[in-house]
């Protein structure tokens, strides 16, 4: 049952972002036009491929699953918040800046949406740009409920409420019930495999931050993969944020041992320490940098090779094309299926490897 449910979202997932890819090339077939007469077709084609990618990728003002043929944004407006030095907080929904097509006037200032940022502007809407095609107009605080915001909080209700329900089921009998069948055997495996052996003996205190970091990982990723473009785990401020969690709990739960193994190495010649010590120290900011890029590019470049593949199909227009990569998406979605699992065990046992480092006992320093 589950490998069939795996292929049903395998093949609806080639198909909706393969129909997004068409409709989306065909409301902007306006902005092709206006590509100067020396390119080519082929290279007007690869341009408007590779906005489309970078719009899939990309975090957005407006939750759209599809674009219709006509330009008509299938989906639902999102709440923006933003703050201007000049006249405050400003709140409205994404609705009102019309996919970055209206300029919205509120508290007597104009605003527009250029690529998913709001900049102060005129009337007008003019977008000044510099040398390097850079927007130059005043860009606002943006605090808006963007599309991976609204993932992430999605998530957020559904672990609470998913987990909540499961902790209650074993009130009334140690065996699990519903949901927690399934999630018992992983949540078992992050206790026995994850935290046990590489934290030790004060693997308790660090079990509710790697469920939870595992299950979040686990679920955006897995949101990821629908045909609706959240590719949350692919934006770097989230990853990084989750990387600083790590780090933060590392150091502040860390004990003296692993201190003193940072600024004066013990058993080593006190030259060798000084030598030691700035290794040390940057290999403490290195460890939470590796989790947030292994995370961030493994994500990003599986939807990056997912829709190129998808354009692909738009490049070459023949028969052989539109076999081949139609199956070739569908074979390297099963295997973004895989990541999506990886990825989340990864970050997760390398965090307790860093917690384990963190709490390693003296006595085991003199045992070596």
């Amino acid at each position: 049952m589950l490998k069939r449910v795996i292929l049903l979202l395998g093949f609806l997932s080639t198909f909706s972002l393969s129909q997004a890819q068409h409709e989306t090339g065909a409301a902007d077939a306006h902005a092709t036009e206006q590509v100067a007469g020396n390119v080519t077709e082929a290279q007007a084609e690869k341009a408007k491929n590779q906005e489309f990618i970078q719009h899939h990728v990309k975090d957005a003002h407006s939750f759209d699953i599809m674009v219709t043929k006509d330009g008509h944004h299938i989906g639902f407006p999102l709440p923006v918040i933003f703050y201007d030095q000049d006249n405050g907080l400003h709140t409205m929904m994404s609705s009102a800046f019309n996919h970055g097509e209206n300029t919205v006037e509120s508290k007597g200032s104009h605003y527009k949406l250029f690529h998913e940022k709001i900049y102060k502007t005129d009337a007008s809407g003019t977008i000044k740009m510099d040398d390097q095609g850079h927007a130059t107009n005043a860009k606002m605080l943006d605090l808006s409920i963007t599309k991976s915001v609204f993932a992430i909080l999605l998530v957020a209700i559904l672990m609470t409420l998913l987990f909540v329900s499961i902790a209650r089921s074993y009130k009334n009998s140690l065996v699990p019930s519903g949901a927690g069948k399934i999630f018992e055997p992983l949540i078992i495996f992050i206790r026995d495999d994850i935290a046990k052996p590489n934290i030790g003996t004060n693997y308790k205190k660090y079990m509710g931050y790697l469920l939870t970091v595992f299950f979040f990982i686990l679920f955006l990723n897995v949101l990821g993969l629908m045909p609706f473009g959240i590719n949350v785990t692919g934006n770097l401020a989230i990853t990084a944020a989750l990387a600083i969690v790590t780090f933060l709990l590392t150091q502040f739960t860390a004990n003296k041992t692993y201190w003193q193994h940072i600024f004066w190495m013990p058993g080593l010649p006190w030259p060798m320490k000084l030598v030691m010590m700035p290794i040390e120290i940057i290999g403490m900011f290195i460890k939470p940098f590796a989790l947030l890029i292994r995370l961030f590019a493994n994500m990003t470049a599986g939807h990056i090779v997912v829709m190129s593949l998808i354009a692909m199909i738009y490049v070459f227009k023949n028969v052989i094309a539109g076999i081949a990569f139609p199956f070739l998406t569908f074979v390297l979605y099963l295997l973004e299926i895989l990541v999506a699992f990886l990825q989340a065990y990864i970050f997760t046992m390398l965090s307790a490897v860093y917690f384990g480092m963190a709490n390693e006992e003296h006595h085991h320093e003199e045992a070596h």
